[in-house]
């Protein structure tokens, strides 16, 4: 019988994430997504990242908290095969997975105090707000980068297929937001684009005839869109902030 082990979470992630829909299915997909790990106990200590800006990019171990109650299967349906096909849970990078550990290699912005409290800023996040973090290591490029690697499920990376367009009413909440927030997130218009042109539609509708209306929320805002052929349109950006109820478009 095999021991039992129990991880501890060194910390969490602060991200625009806010629910799964809409999440870049991998790290890197959206340059936009800017995140933190906000560190928890002993290793919210100055000592622990002491020299991590040395490295330009870091692997964030992580669990997927929200699907850990759910249990797992050995057969999975990943959207790379259209959701539909069915494959072996450790061919694939499928959240439902026997101990719920998930890695994403992302870009190293910085390391930060604001009081007691240390910060990892990163780039390139592709995890919910508030993903419980195990572990940080350094992405070390002669070893960590192989050369001859190929995947023939997903050798490249999936292709940006929306052009995204911001209505006028879009925009015109965007730049009240902005000015109210007194540009709080100066990459919010790039960040919007990036996530939909991504198509974070179910993979069973992409490519099909779709009039439905969707919605993701980032940060504080809910933004809805729809797709027509292959054109995403930006519909409305509605705020969630009763601070700013009030610039909502008529």
């Amino acid at each position: 019988m095999p021991h039992t082990y129990s991880l501890s979470p060194i910390g969490e992630i602060e991200s625009p994430f806010k629910e799964k829909f809409g999440i870049p299915r991998q790290p890197g997909l959206c340059n936009a997504a800017l995140g933190s790990i906000k560190l928890y106990g002993d290793a919210n200590n100055e000592m622990a990242v002491k020299d991590l800006t040395q490295h330009s990019h870091i692997w964030i171990l992580f669990l997927f908290h929200q699907n850990l109650e759910q249990g797992w299967k050995p057969s999975v349906r990943p959207p790379r095969l259209g959701g539909n096909q069915k494959t072996g849970v450790f061919a694939t990078r499928s959240t439902f997975r026997p101990n719920g550990i998930g890695m994403s290699a992302v870009k190293l912005l910085g390391v930060r105090q604001s009081g007691q409290q240390w910060f990892v800023d990163v780039q390139g996040v592709d995890l919910l707000d508030g993903t419980p973090v195990v572990d940080i290591k350094p992405y070390i490029p002669y070893s960590d980068k192989i050369e001859q690697a190929h995947s023939d499920m997903a050798d490249s990376a999936p292709t940006q297929s929306l052009n995204v367009v911001f209505c006028q009413q879009a925009q015109t909440q965007l730049s009240q937001y902005k000015k109210v927030t007194n540009n709080q997130y100066p990459h919010l218009e790039q960040l919007i684009s990036q996530v939909l042109q991504q198509d974070p539609r179910p993979s069973y509708k992409q490519n099909k005839p779709d009039d439905k209306i969707y919605g993701i929320r980032l940060y504080d805002i809910n933004i809805r869109w729809q797709v027509t052929n292959n054109r995403c349109d930006v519909l409305a950006i509605e705020l969630d902030n009763e601070q700013t109820q009030g610039i909502k478009g008529k």
